[in-house]
């Protein structure tokens, strides 16, 4: 037995004497952050702390929803390498909807949760047996949780590398690389890119907790400054992954271990600081700074073009967006098309046609639908896609909590946009000028009809809501206070709806959580 293999013996037995004379919260705390940092997570429950809420603003406002589903909506395809739609990663599906086919809360003696942690648990996920499995990031860097979904009690923690040098001048608030974006195959492990340049596959490890089972390392095909953004599995299983900086299209074979990858240009037109999309027939769909590109690998894994378009743009780095181009990941929709957000001024919603060969009657571009007021439009969100639908959000304004604390308010606005019957073209539904959404990832029921977003309102306080929008009308339909002041900036993160009736979002914090009551 090696030195360090026994130390490590020694430190798990350690740890379990210790568990039995552990009787408080802090000390149960402190057992776990223990034994991440051996490698292995913690296994001892930790009682949810709630964060403080303050009540000097309404609780609620509104009314009980009725549902309203949303019918006739053809059903989003699960990648079979992933856990099934709406529990596998922050933006529920491949395709990157933001759409759920069961119920969510309809405001019904709406009761709030919350529980205090370490970091921001911007992507959430809910494993076969229920459980939260989230990664939560804060200064020092991201760790991987186990949360009870009824309590927001803590199962257990493992710990991934912690943030490397930050370059001066940077916003760690807009930094979503190494462990941003995550996501939950079919298997219960997490799959998720490292701050160190790696990608690693964590199984669960019996009742509660974590277990390193694959490290692949790309170390030695990306540079230091080439941060991992994201990494989602295509149709066919190749596991894809993008970087931030210089635009590095990579492709993972997770059985040899094959890595294969272009770079599509400099920072100045190869940016990809959001997700992607994979959809059917091994398309993938990634939007740098200028263009959004389709990719398919060749035979031999690596990645290659198959059309690209170059959206609109005023070139400037609006506020509310982390670089100057579009602030969307992209999203597949049923039909045959793909939708983003363009980096205009006003901005567009813009639909292109996913189709490799188009008939000669066809263009790329479907439409282009301008949304908001000039000089004050941005978006940092995918859209929601319902069937023809597409929800979209305004975020222009939050750069950092700074934006909306102290009063502060960003530029309000979400708007329905539907693809016209006839595929040609789009119109604008509706829009909501009344609600001020600064950066949530805000998600539909098509069982309800509700769309939940978080909203700021004003008030030297602070104030944050949940929030519940018609589809069908766009009319606000009820609101009910989160809490008040930054601790309760979600910063980004997205809402995850549960089977059970109850919604969850990571804020600056910790985890905040609402349900209906009985």
């Amino acid at each position: 037995m090696t030195p360090a293999r026994a130390g490590f013996r020694f430190g798990l037995a350690a740890l379990r004497r210790l568990t039995f004379v552990a009787v408080g919260t802090r000390v149960r705390r402190t057992l776990i952050v223990m034994a991440a940092a051996l490698g292995v997570s913690g296994t001892v429950a930790v009682a949810a702390t709630p964060i403080p809420s303050g009540l000097s603003s309404p609780v609620f406002a509104g009314s009980r929803a009725r549902p309203q589903p949303v019918r006739g909506i053809p059903s989003t395809p699960r990648n079979r390498f992933m856990a099934p739609n709406g529990r596998s990663e922050i933006h529920n599906d491949a395709w990157q909807t933001d759409g759920y086919v069961w119920d969510g809360p309809l405001g019904r003696s709406a009761q709030t949760f919350s529980a205090s942690l370490s970091g921001d648990c911007g992507s959430i996920t809910f494993d076969t047996r229920g459980r939260i499995v989230t990664i939560c990031i804060g200064l020092g860097g991201p760790a991987l949780l186990m949360l009870d979904p009824r309590t927001l009690d803590t199962l257990a923690t493992f710990n991934l590398p912690p943030r490397q040098v930050v370059r001066p001048g940077a916003n760690v608030f807009q930094d979503f690389t190494g462990g941003g974006y995550f996501y939950l195959d079919r298997f219960n492990r997490v799959v998720t890119s490292t701050t160190t340049h790696h990608i690693w596959v964590i199984a669960e490890a019996g009742s509660s907790g974590f277990r390193l089972v694959r490290d692949y390392s790309l170390t030695r095909v990306l540079s230091s400054r080439e941060n991992l953004t994201s990494a989602l599995p295509d149709s066919n299983g190749l596991l894809w992954f993008v970087t931030k900086t210089d635009g590095v299209v990579g492709t993972l074979n997770l059985k040899a271990g094959r890595i294969r990858m272009v770079r599509l240009g400099s920072r100045s037109v190869g940016e990809i600081e959001n997700s992607f999309a994979t959809g059917q027939n091994d398309g993938v769909y990634i939007a740098t700074n200028r263009k959004l590109y389709r990719f398919a690998a060749d035979p031999g894994g690596r990645p290659r073009i198959t059309w690209q378009v170059r959206y609109p743009n005023s070139l400037e780095h609006k506020p509310g967006q982390v670089d100057d181009g579009t602030g969307t990941t992209p999203t597949v929709m049923a039909g045959g098309y793909v939708s983003i957000t363009d980096n205009a001024d006003p901005m567009d919603v813009v639909v292109y046609r996913t189709a490799v060969r188009l008939a000669p009657h066809q263009r790329r571009m479907v439409c282009k639908v301008p949304l908001f007021n000039r000089g004050a439009s941005a978006n940092e969100n995918s859209l929601i896609a319902a069937g023809r639908s597409m929800i979209v959000e305004n975020n222009y304004g939050y750069a950092d909590p700074s934006s909306a604390s102290g009063g502060r308010l960003t530029a309000p606005g979400i708007a329905r946009i539907d693809i016209n019957r006839d595929g040609r073209g789009c119109h604008r539904v509706w829009t909501n000028n009344s609600v001020r959404i600064p950066t949530a990832v805000s998600k539909l029921s098509l069982a309800n009809g509700l769309i939940y977003t978080y909203t700021k309102g004003p008030g030297t306080n602070d104030p944050w809501y949940w929030t519940a929008i018609s589809f069908k009308t766009g009319g606000t339909v009820w609101k009910r206070l989160s809490g008040t002041g930054v601790s309760h900036d979600n910063n980004y993160a997205g809402i995850a709806v549960a089977p059970w009736h109850t919604a969850y979002l990571g804020v600056i914090s910790g985890i905040v959580a609402l349900r209906d009551g009985r």
